[in-house]
């Protein structure tokens, strides 16, 4: 891994960062509690009471967005404290740069309780904003420039966003309306592409990523959509538009389980098309999150738990910068 600038003075406690990446359904929240609960086990060994969590999810951050997202259940932490879950309403915008905010007082919070910051999620963006600086330029809404997109469709949308930053279009969901109209502002304010900046790692920090083959994550993906109805998807996109008021364009915006269950609840589509449609357009959003980890270097790509843990000891037990 690259190695945090600071002091080389040796010390028993050298803040250090874990991440755990990967494609939808690969397990991301299973591995991150059970190293979690496994870091607590061994503190002594590495000198830390423990660890707790930090989701990288952009849509857990909203509140009622809980089964679609797959955000993680009070039994399933088991009292592992997670962080940056239901911090926003859903009825408003949560920027990147809003989650940068919160997610680095989280990690320097973490640290404060002698602990290790686990960051959990496959949002690569949101990742990227807690371990490495600097980032993106900060650009306001721009009130003119919203009200002229608003009239565009999704492939103008998508037709303009390629005149002006044709790299960043290769990443987006072109799908999500938001998303584009964002990217569009940010591109069009700065008055170019996003630049390319020389990153470097705000701490020590070992990305673990979780490597699935293809096949096995397509059936996980297609059996979770189901285990999502059973325990009551199209209910609770019922309840956010119904009962919280949150507008059928808005639950859309919220990503392909929402987006496809509310063309179902308004009549647009089957459920026989819902249920098709939402595995095949996750299963490219995971190809799509792939794409994007496959981009970072030094990721250590784990099959197991196991494997995991075995990275873990040998970057946890490292006590200087030097060493990491």
């Amino acid at each position: 891994m690259n190695s945090s600038p600071g002091s080389k003075k040796k010390s028993p406690n050298v803040p250090k960062i874990i991440a755990v990446v990967g494609p939808t359904a690969s397990g991301k929240s299973e591995m991150a509690v059970d190293l979690a609960l496994w870091i607590e086990k061994n503190g002594e060994r590495f000198n830390a009471l423990g660890a707790e969590i930090i989701s990288a999810d952009s849509r857990q951050v909203y509140r009622g967005l809980d089964i679609g997202s797959g955000k993680v259940t009070e039994e399933e932490k088991k009292g592992v404290p997670h962080w940056l879950l239901d911090v926003a309403s859903p009825k408003k915008i949560f920027t990147a740069h809003n989650y940068r905010r919160l997610g680095l007082k989280a990690v320097n919070t973490i640290f404060q309780h002698n602990k290790i910051p686990i960051i959990c999620g496959g949002t690569g963006f949101y990742v990227d904003s807690l371990i490495y600086s600097p980032f993106l330029p900060e650009v306001p809404p721009q009130s003119d420039l919203r009200k002229e997109l608003v009239n565009l469709n999704l492939e103008q949308l998508a037709a303009r966003l390629k005149k002006s930053d044709p790299e960043r279009l290769r990443d987006i969901d072109t799908k999500n309306r938001r998303r584009l109209e964002r990217a569009i502002e940010v591109t069009e304010t700065l008055g170019r592409p996003v630049p390319k900046i020389e990153r470097s790692l705000l701490y020590p920090t070992l990305i673990i990523g979780i490597k699935t083959e293809r096949e096995k994550l397509n059936t996980k993906i297609s059996s979770r959509w189901h285990q999502w109805i059973r325990q009551g998807l199209i209910e609770e996109v019922g309840e956010l538009h119904y009962r919280k008021k949150i507008s059928w364009e808005r639950l859309k915006e919220f990503g392909l389980e929402y987006r496809f269950v509310a063309e179902y609840l308004q009549g647009e589509i089957s459920k026989e098309e819902m249920e098709i449609r939402s595995i095949k357009e996750i299963t490219r959003y995971a190809k799509r999150q792939m794409t994007w980890f496959n981009k970072e270097k030094g990721i250590v790509w784990v099959s197991s738990l196991t494997e995991a843990k075995k990275a873990a000891i040998e970057f946890l037990q490292k006590t200087t910068i030097d060493e990491i």
